[in-house]
């Protein structure tokens, strides 16, 4: 939007060569709007990348381990996971690495989040996109821990999401996650529904409809990219999408919208 005002503008000012000022100067105001000012320059992507992965396997490792053992269930979901991402076993091994570094009991989490807030820290929904990866896998065994409940919320804590933020956050990806696993229970399929959406019954209309559009926009495939998520992780952003999207059509049929 921006570069087609910045076009013009430029145009009616300084004739044609300011009208590819201005658009030049629109588009970077559009890309910062759309990702974030940290997705400015979109030749950091591969920097971005290898440090949100670095990232989320020594958080997994880290989690997996917070409740002092590491399940067979915990240990499938990492592999299932490397398998969906499609690594090289070279990309597989320093993975494992990683996993391994986290679980040590003695590893501080500190530099680790330091250098992702560094890189990625102001790019927009990245540092939520990997909260809900690790939520995801914190369910992995069935079983939600007070141990990897406390590490997830410091983990927040540390990507700058309040507790009150997180638990917002937390209530809507395990609701998304019924909905994709068709887990719901059938009594409470509406109530998790707007739970999935982050509103709830006495939301107006228009909120639920904020909501619904934001969450979507925040899994959209070229926006993730833009912003440095690995391309072969954009397919479990669809399955979120796909969960989310469940969960809107249930409302909007209760509603008749």
């Amino acid at each position: 939007m921006f570069k087609l005002i910045g076009a013009i503008t430029g145009f009616l000012l300084l004739g044609i060569w300011g009208g590819l000022l201005g658009f030049f100067l629109g588009s970077i105001i559009d890309r910062v709007r759309v990702y974030g000012s940290g997705a400015m320059n979109p030749l950091q992507n591969a920097m971005r990348q290898a440090v949100f992965l670095e990232t989320l396997f020594i958080s997994m490792g880290k989690l997996a381990k917070a409740d002092g053992h590491v399940s067979q269930n915990e240990i499938d979901h990492v592999e299932q996971f490397m398998q969906k991402l499609g690594m090289t076993e070279q990309h597989r091994q320093q993975a494992i690495v990683w996993f391994k570094q986290g679980a040590d009991p003695d590893f501080d989490l500190g530099q680790t989040y330091a250098r992702f807030m560094r890189v990625c820290g102001h790019t927009r929904d990245l540092k939520q996109v990997l909260l809900v990866y690790l939520i995801i896998m914190a369910h992995a065994d069935g079983n939600f821990h007070p141990a990897e409940e406390a590490l997830l919320t410091d983990v927040a804590g540390r990507l700058g999401f309040g507790p009150q933020a997180f638990q917002h956050i937390l209530n809507m990806v395990r609701n998304q996650v019924h909905f994709g696993a068709g887990q719901v229970d059938p009594a409470k399929a509406l109530e998790d529904a707007y739970q999935a959406l982050g509103v709830n019954k006495d939301s107006s209309d228009a909120e639920v409809k904020r909501a619904y559009r934001k969450l979507m926009s925040q899994y959209h495939p070229d926006k993730l990219m833009g912003q440095g998520v690995p391309e072969d992780m954009i397919a479990m952003a669809t399955e979120q999408a796909k969960e989310i999207q469940l969960a809107y059509d249930l409302v909007k049929k209760s509603r008749n919208m």
